[in-house]
């Protein structure tokens, strides 16, 4: 399950229990509703009360961000205590022009990505 707040500049998502292909599928339709605002847009991961993901939901983030939107983020804020996580947050910065970093911290990602 997700949920999703956005402001200006910024979409927040958080994640708890099993993040799939539906829930993917609704961050990628505000997603793109954001993309069509002027100006930057950011987003925040919050990834701590995420259990695990579909195989379908990592091939759908490679698509979505790899290759259709790796120019269209200004930066990318991941919270998680997941050292796994932490690496593939690190790797995604290979793929996308965003400025991309890890935080265990919520409101140090939040002063972050806003500022």
């Amino acid at each position: 399950m997700i949920t999703i707040q956005q402001t200006d500049t910024l979409l927040n998502v958080a994640v708890m229990g099993e993040f799939t292909l539906s829930d993917f599928k609704q961050f990628e339709e505000n997603a793109l509703y954001k993309l069509k605002s002027p100006g930057e847009t950011n987003l925040l991961f919050d990834l701590r009360g995420m259990i695990d993901y579909t195989a379908d939901v990592a091939w759908e983030e490679i698509k979505f961000f790899g290759r259709e939107h790796n120019h269209d983020f200004n930066k990318i804020a991941v919270v998680t205590d997941d050292q796994w996580l932490t690496w593939q947050a690190w790797l995604s910065r290979l793929f996308v022009d965003a400025d991309i970093r890890a935080f265990s911290d919520y409101t140090e990602a939040q002063t972050w990505v806003a500022a």
